[in-house]
């Protein structure tokens, strides 16, 4: 590891808006932030571009960049303390462990911004919109809640279609090219590093914006092509 990272994560450690993998965090995010205002998640955050733009727009809502990378989540976190940004923090961890960091309905809203893809379908259970995630984030998520996701994967894009059939999720918004809209709505203009670099490339950005179903989801009974494509590989 060079000393660049070694120096970031070093520094992150005497963060005040960063937590490494924090313990009796449930239930206590408003005593964290100091107030009961609804609390957003960007997953996958890298530098977390989204939850400290969406912060500067809302500052009356508390925002929460989700990572494992650590020289990532130092980037975020020291712009916000620079600004500086009260209502940003971020959290170093794993996605697939959310459920140890959040009580049930104290998520207001997710983000989802150009994560990994995981284009081989035997890869496709660690796609962040798998039936296995939104079963996870269906107790943790506040009542009307509502999952955003902006890729420029077409695969990820059709998938997570085929996801919110298959789970009856309510589909809210979906673009299959935000830059070709007359008017791109103003969340929507927010780019990330990555969008930047898919967009100097030529590749189209689609969203997705849905709702979970009431009804539990049990990923085990959803059945996608995907699925079917690698069923006995785990």
């Amino acid at each position: 590891m060079g000393q660049k990272k070694l120096q970031r994560f070093a520094e992150i450690e005497t963060f005040p808006n960063v937590l490494i993998y924090p313990e009796n965090m449930p239930g206590k995010w408003a005593g964290f932030f100091g107030n009961q205002n609804p609390l957003t998640l960007e997953l996958a955050c890298g530098k977390g571009d989204y939850t400290l733009a969406l912060a500067r727009r809302f500052p009356e809502q508390n925002f929460l960049g989700v990572d494992l990378k650590g020289n990532r989540i130092w980037r975020g976190a020291k712009t916000a303390i620079e600004e500086p940004l009260r209502n940003v923090a971020f959290l170093r961890t794993q996605i697939d462990k959310l459920d140890r960091y959040f009580a049930p309905g104290e998520i207001g809203e997710i983000w989802i911004t150009f994560p990994d893809p995981f284009l081989r379908q035997s890869k496709s259970k660690k796609r962040l919109t798998h039936p296995k995630f939104l079963q996870l984030y269906q107790p943790l998520l506040a009542p009307g809640a509502t999952i955003n996701l902006k890729t420029d994967s077409p695969e990820l894009y059709a998938f997570t279609k085929e996801v919110i059939a298959a789970c009856n999720c309510e589909t809210l918004e979906d673009i299959s090219d935000v830059y070709a809209l007359p008017e791109v709505p103003a969340l929507l203009q927010i780019k990330t590093f990555y969008e930047g670099m898919h967009l100097s490339n030529g590749r189209t950005i689609r969203y997705l914006r849905f709702r979970l179903p009431a009804a539990p989801i049990n990923w085990r009974e959803i059945k996608l092509t995907a699925d079917a494509a690698t069923e006995g590989a785990y």
